[in-house]
């Protein structure tokens, strides 16, 4: 689509490679800004630039921080030797909406998918098994996506660890709640049936 200034054209072009975003919501977004104020403007590219110079990884999970350990690990308040293993921090980000965790986290950076070049040693896998081991986890809930890359990485891990005195679960997986059985794929039904539950847990 033609623009009528060069200016105008390299920031839509600049929105576009934002994931989700197409030419049309990218110059959507530009005009929007075109109508704020210079500062206003300068104090969002500010914002941006200075979340990419400044926001570090957290040295212990390798959450997003603002510091060397992000505030879940800080938090002494949370059962610290709980960890919930996922794939990548929107993940985190999703769990800790539910505020059903009490746990910390351990962010993996990906899952094991040879097909696409991911191998263990891509991931901070070694790294997870040092802390486990330093300091003495009860407990590992892996919260990986339920497929055949998700459950391939839950069994290396579970080897890597098989010598530890660790619990180790994974989140429910099954029929969501108002879904179709007819539409359900064969695992996801396969998987529900093996872990059924008692009726009075949904009978209350």
């Amino acid at each position: 689509m033609p623009l009528p200034s060069v200016l105008l054209e390299n920031a839509v072009a600049e929105f576009a490679k934002l994931p989700g975003i197409g030419k049309k919501t990218a110059l959507r977004l530009v005009l929007h800004l075109l109508k704020k104020e210079v500062g206003e403007v300068e104090q969002f590219g500010e914002a941006i630039a200075k979340m990419r110079r400044e926001i570090k990884f957290c040295q212990r999970c390798f959450n997003v921080s603002d510091g060397d350990i992000c505030s879940i690990c800080a938090n002494s308040m949370r059962n610290q030797r709980m960890i919930c293993i996922v794939e990548n921090i929107r993940d985190v980000i999703a769990i800790e909406s539910t505020q059903q965790l009490s746990g910390t986290y351990h962010v993996l950076g990906g899952i094991i998918s040879p097909l696409d070049g991911i191998g263990p040693d891509q991931l901070t896998i070694e790294s997870l098994v040092n802390r486990i081991v330093k300091e003495e986890t009860e407990e590992l809930v892996f919260a990986l996506s339920p497929n055949i890359q998700g459950d391939t990485t839950i069994y290396y891990i579970q080897k890597k660890i098989a010598h530890l005195p660790c619990r180790i679960t994974t989140i429910a997986r099954g029929i969501a709640f108002g879904g179709e059985l007819e539409y359900a794929d064969e695992m996801t039904l396969s998987r529900s049936i093996a872990n059924r539950l008692p009726i009075q847990q949904y009978v209350k």
